[in-house]
């Protein structure tokens, strides 16, 4: 039950992102405004996540995953019968804490309530959902849309939601909540904590599209430091941090998060650059999308049962560096693409990356939590979640750079080499040979410069998005590099848990 909501939570943001134009068509909102729809949703949970320790020592695990499944819900019938853009980014922003709140609950659950025996079946069901509803979101949108209405975007969470907080307050173990917690709360350092996500995370939304160096960008950035330094300095000397940033001190935990952090570039960054890809150079709408990337979400489903008997047998380490090998590869093969790749020339790389992904995700996370005591998985569960989030966020405007920085580069280098009278580059762009023969470069003047100009956009995306699945491959085999240093683990029979053993 706890896995449904958090599958409900991740897939919120990816079938909401392919109904954008409708939902701003229905509530009459700006162009410029609509972004705000969802980077609303993804502030309140960057800022939720870390949270998640602090609440389930406040409310406990159970009372914390019931109201938070419950706001949620009450958020998305808000969402559905919103009739102003004001309202809906409102309960947005409550949509998305309570989200936020529930997938680290998740990942903590898996070592706090499951022993050894089992907690590699669990962290697969909820390593699975975790990378399916990105994948199945799009198709998932698509089909709601275009059958029913946007407000069933929404509405679709509520009888899950119902079920699922029914559940937890029957099957949940009971835990004591403990009111005490609030006193402790550093308001200082939390504070501290939502302005520098908050700056960090408006920022890198913004600065492909008005520029690094852009005074707007600068200025976040500059809060976003400030904020941060403030913060660490003030939660690594606090008797009740916020979260719990000494637990970085971990080794293990450590490399943990930094394979989270790239984990997230690469899984962020994949289902953000396909639909793209396959939207403004292909042409296809929201469902076609969707049933091209399902091939990924069935490689994992496949893959699931192997990567779990293999996590029980297998050095954690060998897994990750073979899984972040593999995934690597599956990111660089789709850097060859042409403006005919479809369903056929993404199929491999799909299903390359989605064998990959469970073994980027058990050995991982077992890495980084399985040798942390109880008391301690809740913050850590939640700083390790952050990064993965952290990461897409970073991966998406690294991404977005690339495209918007390299496009115009790569359209003056097409026109220069039409107007030398390349031939190759003239049959690409689709200029009918005898023509170009006959007349040479002289018919490029300004008017088949502007004839031309969507053919060479087409062209020019392709090549800058190709660029950026060749960077994004080659920061997860960077990732590589940080995996000998973490240290063998094994198991503790008394304790139902990893022990870190000398390397």
């Amino acid at each position: 039950m706890m896995c449904i909501g958090m599958f409900m939570a991740i897939l919120d943001v990816q079938v909401v992102a392919t109904s954008l134009p409708t939902i701003q068509h229905a509530l009459r909102i700006n162009p410029d405004q609509m972004s705000w729809v969802q980077t609303a949703y993804l502030i309140a949970e960057v800022i939720a996540i870390p949270l998640t320790g602090f609440l389930t020592r406040l409310l406990s695990m159970r009372w914390l995953f019931v109201v938070a499944i419950t706001t949620f819900t009450i958020a998305s019938i808000g969402c559905a019968t919103s009739s102003s853009f004001s309202s809906l980014i409102a309960w947005r922003v409550f949509q998305g804490f309570s989200g936020g709140t529930l997938i680290p609950a998740v990942f903590s659950a898996v070592f706090l309530l499951f022993p050894f025996r089992l907690q590699g079946v669990a962290t697969t069901i909820a390593g699975v959902l975790a990378v399916l509803a990105p994948t199945v979101g799009p198709i998932v949108g698509g089909w709601i849309t275009t059958t029913y209405s946007w407000h069933w975007l929404f509405l679709i969470n509520v009888a899950p939601g119902v079920l699922s907080s029914f559940a937890a307050v029957w099957l949940l173990p009971v835990g004591r909540p403990d009111a005490g917690q609030m006193r402790t709360l550093d308001f200082i350092s939390l504070a501290l904590m939502i302005i520098m996500l908050s700056a960090l995370e408006i920022g890198l939304k913004e600065a492909p599209h008005r520029g690094w160096l852009s005074p707007f960008i600068i200025v976040l950035l500059a809060v976003t430091a400030i904020s941060a330094i403030a913060f660490v300095y003030r939660t690594l000397r606090a008797l009740h941090p916020v979260v719990e940033l000494r637990t970085l001190a971990n080794r293990n935990f450590a490399i943990g998060c930094i394979l989270s952090f790239v984990l997230g570039i690469g899984l962020f960054g994949s289902v953000y650059m396909m639909p793209v890809f396959l939207a403004f150079v292909r042409g296809h709408n929201a469902l076609e999308i969707g049933k091209i990337m399902l091939v990924t979400g069935i490689a994992q489903l496949v893959t699931a049962p192997v990567a779990v008997a293999l996590e029980r047998r297998v050095d954690a380490r060998l897994l990750t560096a073979g899984g972040f090998f593999l995934f690597s590869v599956g990111l660089g093969l789709s850097a060859f693409q042409t403006d005919q790749t479809d369903f056929a020339g993404m199929l491999w790389p799909q299903v390359v990356r989605g064998v990959a992904i469970m073994f980027c995700i058990l050995p991982p996370t077992r890495l980084a939590l399985g040798q942390l005591s109880a008391a301690q998985v809740p913050d850590a569960s939640g700083l390790f979640n952050l990064m993965r989030n952290l990461g897409g966020v970073i991966g998406i405007a690294l991404i977005d750079t690339v495209i918007y920085s390299r496009s115009p580069t790569h359209a003056e280098a097409i026109m220069s080499r039409l107007q030398n009278g390349d031939i190759e580059t003239a049959k690409t762009v689709g200029i009918p040979l005898k023509m170009f023969l006959s007349h040479g470069p002289e018919m490029i003047d300004a008017g088949m410069q502007t004839m031309l100009k969507p053919a060479i956009e087409r062209l020019t995306l392709v090549q800058a998005i190709n660029e950026a699945w060749l960077m994004v491959a080659l920061l997860t085999l960077a990732a590589l590099l940080c995996v000998p240093f973490a240290r063998f683990q094994q198991q503790s029979g008394d304790q139902h848990k990893l022990i870190a053993c000398s390397a």
